[in-house]
């Protein structure tokens, strides 16, 4: 009698990775920026099979809505995505180019975003073969700014909170004053503390690639204010934080 277990592995995209790898493929890029008109109305993700057997392949596109802490899928697809091929079968080896367009309401108010899911579909085995199939799903984030907007970052306030350990850390909140939407890892971050007496204790001033690196992209959505931990250690527990953000280069 023939069995077969499907264990589906969730390896959500984080988007703090240009390009994610593992052993079945490889997608990239992770996060795109679209208009709503003109050449940049359309993108090309790639999914390479770094496998050894053809890897089959199924993209689906679900509305993300934001949080103060980041991003929610909605699992519903309103249709402003047009993905072609949907599905592929991709040889060993081998790179499979999917193009992203928009085709949904050209006078947005506001940015929309949206998981693209690459989901490897199961492979139909032999009769009477038992096996287990690891299917990987990857997340790619698409965003869609209105035209002739530009994102406007600031930091509204700064405090010190505690991570995951109990140590302290900078918890920022930053707003967007634009309908468009912006990332966090565009901008370079000063880092301040001062003791209880105003003396400086600490300064750092991190880089976009850094930001992206340790915090991922940071994206803050139109007219959007979230909070923002930094996963950099802070000397004192009681002291103040000041913050500032400014474009890159």
């Amino acid at each position: 009698m023939k069995t077969l277990r499907n264990c589906f592995v969730a390896a959500t995209i984080l988007l703090a990775m240009p390009t994610t790898s593992v052993m079945a493929m490889t997608v990239q890029p992770v996060v795109i920026d679209l208009k709503t008109s003109g050449r940049d109305m359309s993108q090309v993700v790639t999914v390479e099979n770094t496998f050894a057997n053809p890897l089959p392949v199924e993209l689906t596109v679900q509305e993300l809505t934001l949080t103060e802490i980041g991003v929610s899928p909605t699992g519903k697809d309103p249709g402003d995505l047009l993905v072609f091929p949907p599905q592929a079968l991709i040889e060993p080896g081998q790179t499979q180019s999917f193009r992203v367009q928009y085709v949904g309401d050209p006078a947005l108010a506001t940015s929309k975003h949206y998981y693209i899911t690459v989901a490897q579909l199961p492979v139909k085995l032999p009769e009477g073969q038992s096996a287990i199939q690891i299917l990987y799903n990857f997340q790619v984030l698409a965003s869609v700014a209105p035209a002739g907007m530009k994102p406007q970052l600031e930091v509204r306030s700064a405090e010190v909170g505690k991570d995951a350990q109990g140590k302290p850390v900078a918890v920022l909140t930053v707003a967007n004053g634009s309908s468009a939407h912006g990332y966090l890892s565009a901008n370079k971050l000063r880092l301040l503390e001062r003791d209880a007496s105003g003396k400086e204790q600490f300064r750092r001033t991190m880089s976009g690639p850094e930001i992206q690196q340790t915090m991922g992209f940071g994206l803050i959505g139109g007219n959007q204010t979230r909070k923002v931990t930094v996963p950099v250690e802070l000397p004192l527990a009681d002291g103040k934080v000041e913050a500032s953000i400014s474009p890159e280069g």
